[in-house]
C-alpha cells in the first residue's frame, strides 16, 4: 500500500515535534515535510506533492487561510485539514469555504488525528454534522439575508433529486442513508454528489452543506 504523504504546517516547532511523534508510528502515513508558515508550505507542497497538509490557522506572515486558499486553487490540490483551537471559529469556517475538507483541534486524542488524516486521503471530510452547525450558527449574523439569497441563486442549477441530496448531505448523512432515506443506491447518491460539487464548483461535501445552510434548507438550524 502506497502511504499517505502528509506536510505538518505550524509556527510552533513545539507542536510540529509532537504531531510529527503522534503521527510517525502510523505504517500507511508518511510525513514528508514541516513548514512554519503558509509561505514555505506552499513551496514544501511544490517540492514534495502532500496528499494531506495539517494546516495551523495562526501564522506569521502567510497565514492558514490564505495558504489553503493558494493551495486549493492549485490544479494538484492537496487536502487541507484546518488545525485550531476553537471550536467555532471565524477563520476556521473561511477555511472550510476555501475548501479545507474539514478541522481537527490540536488537544485532539493522536488515534483521532491520524484517524482524521487517513479519512481525508480518501475523500472522507473530517466534520461532525453537530460541530458544521455550531460552525455555520457562528457564521450568522447581519449579512445572513443576503448570504441567503446567493446561496439559493446558485443552488437553483440542480434539479429537484440533486436538491434533495444536496440536503441530505447538509445534514451530515453518509451516503448509505442518503441511499436509504431517498430510496436510491449509494452508488446513484455518489453520481448526485458529483454533479452537485460540478455545478456548484464546489471542492467537498463540507461546502455543499454550508451552501444548504446558507440557502435556508437544514430545518431547525436558525433559518
Amino acid at each position: 500500500m502506497t502511504p499517505i504523504r502528509l506536510l505538518l504546517v505550524d509556527d510552533d516547532p513545539l507542536v510540529r515535534a509532537g504531531l510529527a511523534l503522534m503521527i510517525g508510528g502510523a505504517e500507511d502515513i508518511e510525513i514528508v515535510g514541516e513548514a512554519a508558515d503558509g509561505a514555505q508550505a506552499e513551496e514544501l507542497v511544490v517540492q514534495t506533492r502532500p496528499d494531506v497538509v495539517l494546516m495551523d490557522i495562526r501564522m506569521p506572515s502567510v497565514d492558514g487561510l490564505t495558504a489553503t486558499e493558494r493551495l486549493r486553487a492549485r490544479a494538484d490540490a492537496p487536502q487541507v485539514v484546518v488545525l485550531t483551537t476553537f471550536h467555532a471559529d471565524e477563520q476556521v469556517l473561511h477555511a472550510l469555504r476555501a475548501g479545507a475538507a474539514g478541522f481537527v483541534l490540536k488537544d485532539t486524542p493522536p488515534a483521532e488525528i491520524v484517524d482524521a488524516v487517513r479519512r481525508v486521503a480518501a475523500g472522507d471530510p473530517v466534520l461532525s454534522p453537530a460541530v458544521t452547525r455550531q460552525l455555520m450558527r457562528h457564521a450568522a449574523g447581519s449579512a445572513a439575508d443576503a448570504r441567503q439569497a446567493r446561496a439559493r441563486d446558485r443552488l437553483a442549477v440542480l434539479n429537484d433529486r440533486e436538491r434533495e441530496v444536496a440536503v441530505a448531505v447538509g445534514r451530515g448523512l453518509a451516503n448509505a442513508a442518503i441511499a436509504a432515506d431517498l430510496f436510491m443506491s449509494v452508488a446513484t447518491v455518489k453520481t448526485h454528489v458529483s454533479r452537485i460539487l460540478a455545478k456548484l464548483d464546489l471542492d467537498n461535501r463540507v461546502q455543499i452543506a454550508l451552501l444548504a445552510y446558507d440557502a435556508g434548507l437544514l430545518e431547525g438550524d436558525g433559518h
